[in-house]
């Protein structure tokens, strides 16, 4: 018998895959996008030294003061503020983990947008 799976360990193992394949560096760190029901987070990352470089989230105090929903428009906000703070530390190329995620929607605006603000990927 087939034990259906649900969204979330479906989005997982998508993850899991594109993580095999996907390695932030401290040149070319990973850009990992995740969303919530209400939030969105936006991270780089350096996977050698496991460290966080920079990192914009829908829950951060100057971003709380607009309306923002978890939709493309606030996709685009946070790529463009994450391609501004990781231009400010002098990075410029990184690597797009999806996330399990299908490249469509919100994750393409906010790859739109720190492409439009600067980012190489």
């Amino acid at each position: 018998m087939i034990r259906v799976k649900s969204r979330k360990e479906a989005r997982h193992r998508r993850h899991l895959r594109v993580r095999k394949k996907v390695n932030g560096t401290p040149d070319r760190p990973r850009l990992c996008v995740c969303f919530t029901g209400r939030h969105i987070y936006a991270q780089l990352i350096d996977d050698t030294a496991g460290r966080t470089l920079a990192s914009v989230m829908t829950t951060e105090k100057e971003l709380a003061e607009q309306p923002l929903r978890p939709n493309q428009a606030s996709a685009a906000v946070v790529g463009r503020i994450l391609a501004e703070r990781a231009l400010a530390k002098n990075i410029r190329q990184v690597v797009f983990d999806r996330g399990g995620y299908r490249y469509h929607g919100k994750v393409k605006a906010l790859a739109d947008a720190a492409r439009a603000a600067g980012l190489v990927f």
